[in-house]
Parts: C-alpha cells; structure tokens; sequence
C-alpha cells in the first residue's frame, strides 16, 4: 500500500513561508495596490504621462508580488490535499506529481526567501544594465554579446520585461558593449551581484590555427534605475553631446536621421550613449537620467571610500574577477566569491543563473554583516 510522507517537508516549507510573508507584509501591499489602482483609475491620469508610467509600473510590479504570495500559499494548500489523495487512492503518479510538487514549491520559497535579503537602498529598483568587451579582440566582443543574450534569457525565464537602450556592434563579432533596462520589482538588488569582470576561457572559433586556449574578457556594471536623479545637478559646460545616426550590425543604417545621442561628462570621462528611443529629445532624456544615476551612485561611492580611509580598512568589495566560465576540457562555471559552480555552461549561458544569483546575494549580506 502506498505511504507518501511529506508532512514533515511541507510543515518546514510552511514555516519558511510564514517568516517570508511578515517580511514582504502582505498587508501593505495589499493597501499599496489599493491606493496605486484608486490612482491609476483617476480621469485626468494620463494627463501627465510620466506619472501615468510611474503609477502603473508600480501598481503592476506590486500585483504581480502580492500574486506570487497567494500563489505559493495556495499551492502549498493544493499539494496537502495531492497527497491526501495520493494516499487514498494508491496512486503513483499522483504520489510523483505531488514529489515534484514539492521540488517546485522549494525552489521557489528559496528565491523568495532571497528577496528578503535585499534591503538596500536602492534594491527596489529596476536595474539597468551595461557590458563591455575587454581584453580579448574578437573573443572578448564575441563573449560580451554572449553575457547580453544570458541576462535577456535570464529576464525571459521570468517573464521580466526588458528594453534595450544601446548597443555598439564590433567590426568582427559580438559587441563592444550594450546597455538594456531589466524592469521588474528588485531587478537591481538581484541582478546587481552579477557586477564585475566575467572571464571566458576556451579554444578559440575565430580563425587560430594553432587551437590553442583564448582567454577573454568582459565587464558588467548595474544601476538602479531612478526615476529622477535630482541630488545630482549637472552644470550643461560639464557635458560633451554627441549626436549619430543609430545603426545595426555591420554598420546598417536604423534610422534615417541622427537620432542617437552620446553624452560626455567631462570632469569625471563618463560617457552614455542612448539610441532606442525615435527621436533625439527622447534618447538625450534617457541618457541624461542614466548619467544622473551613474554620477550620483559615484558620489556615494567615493563618501563610503573616504569614510573606509577614515577608519583605516580599505577592502575592495569585488576582484578584478567575479566569475569565470571554461569551454574547453572540464565544462565549468565558477564563481570566485561564493565558491558556486555549475558543469553545464550552456545551461548557464542560456539563462540558467537563478543558483549563481541567489549565492551572490546570501554572500553579499553576510559581507555587509561582517
């Protein structure tokens, strides 16, 4: 006769998930996607159609949190009564369904338990995200387009949305960076432990004859999205505007005027170029505010450096190298920081970073702790 057992394992999820639920707070958000829906149904919201956008997101990035709680509880409920019946019936496969189940219901409380990690400043926020080839010529370019099309999967197989703002195509392959907005709800706490140099290692595909290994690398920077950047007063003889016609791979021509605009900031070297948008105005907007961001995300990171000499322990935060992933020989993926791995870099390439994540963040808070 069949026993299937899982009340100890469902209980232990039941308390995991409790703890969870007094951390998000249901209850406000339950008022918070009151108050943002007697909002969004205002006669005159679009009026104004920042604030329109502003509310919206929020009122959507709230639903969807609080639609993701009442889910798993109710999936917890569901999976008691698959194995009541699993039980009552002797029934295997329902026994199996119910052990998947359970696998599921795991992973899932795991990453939200994650989420409760993230309470920094601006871990809220949507996260934009920039990568650079380095050094490497064909391969780091090559490995820079990989790392983009990794983090779209992986914005993909969670159904995030993503808009790419600027891409510049390399003469041979890949790119020579990309910058793209991953807009969900703790987009920048979770994704912003991704930062650092990433190195590749493999037998190079571009033309080496000798096939001997290729090492290359790239850059990822991520920064929160900000809605207005106003500590941040940028005088305009302090910025170099560039503007250029937006184009494709191999240099195709996108648009037939000279819509895309680069933004120079002079005293620091920063520069920001935006091409997504149809007209200049717009691009010159969207880079004015990532500059915004990046200079005052600067200013807060050399007060917390000045305050580290101040005390006498001055540690960098991240190595040179972050991660590195081997296509030759071992399959490998590791992480430098937290010791994690994964024999499967095509797995981890096509998205599969949800592990690699959830361990920066855990490694990060306990960093902060110490």
């Amino acid at each position: 006769m069949l026993e299937l057992d899982l009340s100890a394992e469902i209980q232990a999820l039941r308390h995991t998930f409790g703890d969870i639920s007094e951390v998000v707070d249901v209850s406000r958000l339950r008022d918070d996607i009151a108050r943002l829906s007697e909002e969004a149904g205002a006669p005159d919201l679009w009026d104004d159609t920042e604030n329109a956008q502003k509310v919206t997101s929020a009122l959507s990035h709230r639903q969807s949190e609080l639609a993701r709680i009442t889910g798993i509880a109710q999936r917890l409920d569901d999976l008691e009564v698959l194995v009541g019946l699993a039980n009552e019936m002797g029934d295997e496969d329902s026994a199996q369904e119910a052990r998947a189940e359970l696998a599921a219901l795991t992973d899932l409380i795991n990453q939200l338990e994650v989420q409760t990690l993230l309470d920094g400043e601006y871990d809220e926020r949507s996260a934009i995200i920039t990568i650079r080839s380095g050094a490497g010529g064909d391969d780091a370019t090559d490995f820079a387009e990989m790392l983009m099309r990794m983090y779209l999967r992986w914005a993909e197989r969670h159904k995030y949305p993503v808009k790419v703002m600027d891409t510049s195509y390399a003469e041979g392959a890949g790119i020579k960076s990309a910058t793209f907005e991953i807009d969900a709800p703790y987009a920048f706490g979770t994704i912003s432990v991704e930062a650092g140099t990433h190195r590749l290692a493999r037998i190079s595909p571009f033309g080496s004859a000798d096939k001997r290994r290729q090492t290359s690398f790239a850059a990822v920077e991520v920064i929160p999205l900000m809605e207005e950047a106003t500590e941040v007063d940028i005088p305009e003889s302090d910025i170099r505007v560039d503007v250029f016609r937006s184009s494709g791979p191999g240099g195709q021509s996108v648009n037939t005027t000279d819509s895309a605009v680069r933004l120079t900031h002079l005293p620091t070297g920063i520069v920001v170029s935006m091409q997504n948008e149809k007209s200049q105005i717009q691009n010159r907007a969207a880079a004015m505010r990532v500059l915004q961001t990046r200079l005052l995300l600067l200013q807060k990171e050399q007060e917390a450096a000045k305050k580290k000499e101040l005390a006498g322990n001055i540690t960098a935060s991240w190595g040179d190298q972050m991660r590195s992933y081997f296509l030759y020989g071992q399959q490998l993926v590791k992480d430098l920081r937290t010791g994690q791995e994964s024999g499967n870099p095509a797995a981890v390439f096509d998205g599969d970073l949800d592990d690699f994540i959830s361990a920066g963040i855990r490694w990060r808070k306990r960093k902060i702790e110490d």
